[in-house]
């Protein structure tokens, strides 16, 4: 009977020490999953950035080759395309989401930054799949690795920001025509964002600020018409 009790607490302690061993194994292989997708997100981040960077020079104070810039930031897109790319062999579809968190916010700039470069293009609104095609991701959570609606409106909503700083320093560079079509554009993505039942708070919070974007440049509009410098 002591055998049989003292093989049954040795087996019992074989079992366990199996168990936690194979919880370490995957709490091991959870890292360094992780790590690599945090390394790929810096590299993604820091190519934004150069987007940025370029896209930027339209606030100077003097009228820029906006196509020239165009161009160069629509190149560094490839290199974006391509650490999607990384991203996505690193992710399966039914796991997007529980490693979202690690490309939230750098998909919220990259949109941005699209939405800015489309602007600027042709002064339209990009659409989700246009986004999806510039970066080679989906649109939808059914097809795979894809662009979160939520990400994709807070990015808009930074886009709006964007251009009401455009619309200020375009007066100082004495363009007083742009503002009045930067106005009609945010008064329209202001009506279409009305429409929506926001449940993220963040995005509620971002949409007020929306609002505040809007009345300036409404407030850019007027001061360039009562100075009778409105384009005829």
């Amino acid at each position: 009977l002591k055998y049989s009790e003292a093989n049954m607490g040795s087996e019992s302690e074989g079992t366990s020490s199996q168990l936690f061993a194979d919880f370490q194994q995957y709490i091991s292989q959870e890292q360094d999953v992780r790590e690599e997708i945090r390394k790929t997100v810096r590299e993604l981040d820091r190519t934004v950035r150069e987007i940025l960077n370029v896209l930027q020079s339209i606030h100077q104070t003097t009228r820029v080759d906006s196509k020239g810039l165009c161009a160069k930031a629509r190149e560094k897109f490839t290199v974006v395309q391509g650490q999607y790319a990384e991203l996505q062999s690193r992710v399966s579809s039914s796991e997007y989401y529980r490693y979202h968190d690690h490309w939230r916010n750098v998909t919220q700039t990259v949109t941005f930054s699209a939405a800015l470069l489309v602007y600027l293009e042709s002064e339209k609104l990009i659409t989700r799949d246009e986004l999806a095609a510039l970066l080679g991701v989906h649109v939808g959570a059914a097809e795979g690795f894809h662009i979160d609606l939520e990400d994709f409106l807070m990015g808009l909503l930074n886009l709006a920001s964007e251009l009401a700083r455009l619309a200020v320093n375009s007066v100082t560079a004495a363009d007083y025509e742009r503002p009045f079509r930067i106005s009609v554009f945010l008064s329209e993505l202001s009506d279409g964002f009305r429409l929506l039942n926001l449940k993220n708070d963040a995005l509620r919070r971002r949409f007020d600020g929306l609002k505040y974007d809007v009345k300036k440049v409404e407030e850019v509009v007027y001061d360039i018409t009562i100075r009778g410098l409105k384009p005829s």
